[in-house]
């Protein structure tokens, strides 16, 4: 009993002792397994990434031990000194010589794989490389099992940076990025940008292999050649897309010095130097002015954050105290602190001694929320479901201008991003400060340097129609002149660009396809000339908008005809021959009605037909006694004069000039006589004809001069000739009598300018030929085009008759007259003839054939009211 009294009173102290125990923080006893373990680390003591890693590896083992009481989890650090040989030798160390179980490190996994064959204990520990971003070489699985990377994959950078360059629309870019110690572990990514890339009609011209600054005698001097090099190219997209944060602040400062942060640049950076914006200080933003980017975005307003953010300043500016007033954590830093909690946790599963597959593998499915989002990992590689902010550097700092996920693409804002409202497009998302200050028109990405050499344009000097180009040998100059009609406007479209366009004109001594075929394979940079616009040439090379509209058509000669009888009837249009007709009959009757009872000249009815042959010749002699007569017929003969005179001088232009029509009246023609057709030999219609129209090889003739075709035509040689629409415009006019066109026009796409694919100079020449348009400038030439052309060229009459559209107010003032007139006459009539009315009655009556109607409509009458009752 007096045992049982001693429990009930000790107890409830030692439950008090305990509880206060815990709220003063010393919960360790209560813990009964505590994990015992070693986690190694190589970092880069001298990088700003390699401080905040360091103290936030420190912050996370500390953490945990207070979490779990862990006295025994140690955390082993090694400086790698930014070389990849250090990296081995400090890998080799902690696992040699400290036996630590797992290691964190900013290794990659092609360093790693190149060091395991050297030392084969690399392959049997879980290492987890904190670089940026991920990149998992096809036999990493079978060659490194237990390598994992803490980091979001290449992929999605590569997706991002596409978005964006798709976005603005450049055509070609120049990618940077650092290549570290010898090793090839980027070289990689510009074939996975070039790629990406292509789906959104962008290319890389260029990219350059920086080294790393630690393995440089002379940093300053290497990467000023490397950007002389670059200013000396017409691309102005700069790409760095992998870097230090130590060669980036050289590469801007060198690139600011030498002016290449002014407009018309552009430079985009990737997450590894945009989320380390907020650790550099004033100087290095200043270099970076108009600079875009994008960098991981994470949940920044979380409470762990916040007090994570607090302690990490504290801890950082006490190691570090010349970086303190810059002493954010970075996203590099946050995966860090989550990497060495995933090893503990990994760790704590164990009971005892742990193997590394063991230990891997809980790694593997560690499945917690730590300060950089979800740690969950997927075929070795963090598996997050990552958003980036774009940013724009101006000022101070930068601003965010829209997030991006690969799911959404661009959004306003972090809410947004989750909701319906996320978009594809940057748009509407405010201004981009561009290198060189306030915000203009987005930068076009190239532009003419001095460097650059003359552009070689390609112009056809054997095309058939010299009007357009011309090509000759100026001897007093000893120089080749060229000229026509498209030199002069590619002259004035070249006035419109905003820059110096240097060129030089090349003649080209072949067919227009073989010409092309030069830009393609660069021979040519250019192609200036009447070359149209086809289908199968776009896959080849890049055309400019259009300056000419343009259509095949076929010309023939015209065979003159004379008057036919028929003629006559095709004056006037059937339409008005019949309202003629009826109308003049309805005005005879309707004056025969009112005349007759009270005129003996109109008692028959041969009398009125008569009556209405003669009054189109003015030639009745029948008087007239009623003044309604008079009214009707008066507007009538005033239609009949209009009329008469307008078919005399219609039939009269008819049979005195000769009708011209075509000698050939369709292809299906040509086709079926087997007729000789004769085209532009160097042109696009010789395979046209065979390939689409589908005519014989040996029907085609070639001609290759605008003077032939009379001769050829006259010989019987060709029976018809294709031509492009503004070369046949000048053939029919040089050339003003005998030709015409015949058969349907095949539409065309026209007459343009030939660059090689992806060329942004193709966009630029675009935009100046439609403001040569617009401006009229295009119709001045084109009027000087055809100004020696004929003026009287005779041409096929129309001979479709006159309508009724001309005579439309006359009918109709006499038709309503006439109107009226009948009404008139048949009230006259119906009085006239009453008592004629009153005797019928009185005879049916007679007859009982008047009350038999009426009883039998009364009847009717009153089964309708039955029914619808």
């Amino acid at each position: 009993m007096s045992h049982l009294l001693f429990f009930f009173l000790v107890l409830p102290l030692l439950l008090e002792s305990k509880a206060k125990a815990i709220e003063a923080g010393d919960n360790c006893s209560l813990i009964t397994h505590q994990i015992t373990g070693k986690i190694g680390g190589v970092i880069n003591y001298s990088s700003r990434l390699g401080k905040e890693q360091k103290v936030a590896m420190e912050m996370a083992v500390e953490d945990y031990f207070r979490s779990s009481c862990s006295k025994q989890l140690t955390l082993q650090l090694e400086d790698s000194g930014g070389d990849s040989s250090r990296v081995a030798s400090a890998t080799t160390e902690l696992i040699r010589s400290k036996r630590v179980q797992s290691i964190i490190g900013a290794m990659t996994a092609q360093e790693t794989g190149l060091f395991s064959e050297v030392d084969m204990s690399m392959k049997n520990i879980p290492i987890i490389s904190l670089t940026s971003p991920a990149i998992t070489p096809p036999s990493m699985a079978h060659q490194l099992p237990y390598f994992l990377q803490m980091s979001n994959h290449i992929t999605l950078h590569m997706q991002c940076i596409v978005d964006i360059v798709g976005h603005f629309k450049w055509r070609k870019v120049t990618a940077l990025y650092e290549h570290k110690n010898g090793f090839s572990a980027y070289s990689g990514i510009i074939t996975l940008l070039s790629d990406k890339l292509k789906v959104v009609n962008s290319e890389i011209s260029y990219h350059s292999d920086l080294s790393s600054l630690s393995s440089i005698s002379n940093p300053e001097i290497t990467i000023e050649q490397e950007l002389i090099k670059l200013r000396s190219k017409s691309n102005r997209v700069f790409i760095v897309s992998v870097s230090s944060l130590e060669l980036a602040i050289l590469l801007f400062e060198k690139a600011n010095q030498m002016r290449m942060m002014e407009k018309d640049y552009v430079w985009i950076v990737t997450d590894e130097i945009a989320s380390l914006l907020d650790s550099v200080d004033s100087s290095v933003v200043n270099n970076m002015q108009g600079v875009i980017g994008f960098k991981t975005n994470f949940a920044r307003t979380r409470d762990t954050f916040k007090s994570f953010k607090s302690r990490f300043r504290n801890k950082y500016g006490s190691k570090y105290p010349e970086e303190e007033e810059y002493s954010n954590p970075s996203i590099f830093a946050l995966r860090a602190y989550d990497a060495t909690w995933a090893i503990a946790r990994a760790m704590e599963k164990s009971q005892g001694k742990i193997t590394s597959k063991e230990l891997s593998g809980n790694i593997l499915s560690s499945n917690f929320e730590g300060l950089s989002g979800t740690v969950r990992f997927e075929n070795n590689v963090l598996w997050q479901s990552p958003s980036f902010e774009i940013i724009n550097v101006v000022g101070n700092s930068y601003r965010v201008m829209a997030v991006w996920s690969p799911k959404f693409g661009f959004s306003q804002s972090e809410e947004k991003y989750n909701g319906a409202t996320a978009n594809s497009s940057l748009k509407n998302l405010g201004p981009v400060y561009w290198p060189g200050g306030m915000p203009s028109t987005n930068p076009r990405g190239w532009a003419i340097s001095d460097a650059d050499t003359p552009l070689k344009i390609g112009v056809p000097a054997m095309g058939a129609f010299k009007q357009f180009v011309r090509v000759t040998f100026d001897q007093t100059q000893n120089a080749t002149r060229v000229t026509g009609f498209t030199i002069n406007v590619f002259e004035a479209v070249v006035k419109r660009l905003p820059y110096n366009l240097p060129y030089v004109l090349v003649p080209f001594y072949g067919t227009y396809d073989e010409m092309v075929e030069q830009v393609y394979r660069n021979g040519l940079d250019a192609a200036v000339g009447d070359t149209e616009i086809m289908a199968d040439r776009f896959q080849y090379v890049e055309f400019s908008q259009p300056y000419v509209d343009s259509g095949l058509v076929m010309v023939v000669t015209q065979k003159a005809e004379t008057s036919h009888a028929t003629w006559m009837l095709k004056t006037f249009t059937k339409k008005l021959w019949l309202l003629m007709i009826a109308m003049h009959v309805f005005i005879g009757l309707l004056v025969w009605l009112i005349e007759r009872g009270n005129n003996t000249e109109f008692d028959g009815i041969g009398t009125m037909l008569w009556f209405s042959v003669t009054i189109i010749f003015y030639a009745h002699r029948q008087p007239l006694t009623s003044n309604l007569s008079r009214l009707v017929l008066t507007p009538w003969l005033f239609v009949i004069l209009i009329v008469v005179a307008s078919f005399t001088a219609s039939l009269s232009s008819a049979m005195t000039v000769s009708r011209l029509e075509p000698s050939v009246l369709d292809i299906e023609t040509l086709q079926r006589t087997n007729a000789p057709v004769g085209c532009n030999g160097n042109s696009f219609i010789v395979r046209y004809l065979i390939n689409a129209l589908l005519f014989k090889p040996e029907n085609i003739k070639k001609i290759n001069s605008i003077h032939d075709y009379p001769e050829a035509f006259e010989t019987g040689y060709v029976k018809a000739a294709f031509f492009v629409e503004p070369h046949a415009r000048v053939f029919l006019g040089k050339y003003c009598k005998g030709y015409t066109k015949a058969g349907p026009t095949v539409k065309l796409g026209g007459f343009g300018f030939v660059f090689p694919k992806g060329s942004p100079l193709a966009f630029d020449i675009s935009e100046a030929t439609l403001k040569v348009i617009e401006s009229g400038e295009l119709r001045q030439l084109e009027e000087l085009l055809s100004s020696s052309n004929c003026t009287s060229r005779t041409t096929a009459i129309d001979t479709s008759g006159l309508g009724l559209e001309p005579f439309a107010g006359l009918f109709i003032l006499s038709g309503t007259i006439a109107a009226f007139g009948s009404l008139v006459a048949i009230f006259r009539l119906a009085g006239r003839n009453v008592h004629i009315l009153s005797s019928i009655q009185t005879e049916l009556t007679r007859r009982g054939i008047w009350r038999w109607a009426s009883l039998q409509l009364s009847r009717k009458s009153c089964t309708k009211e039955t029914s619808s009752t």
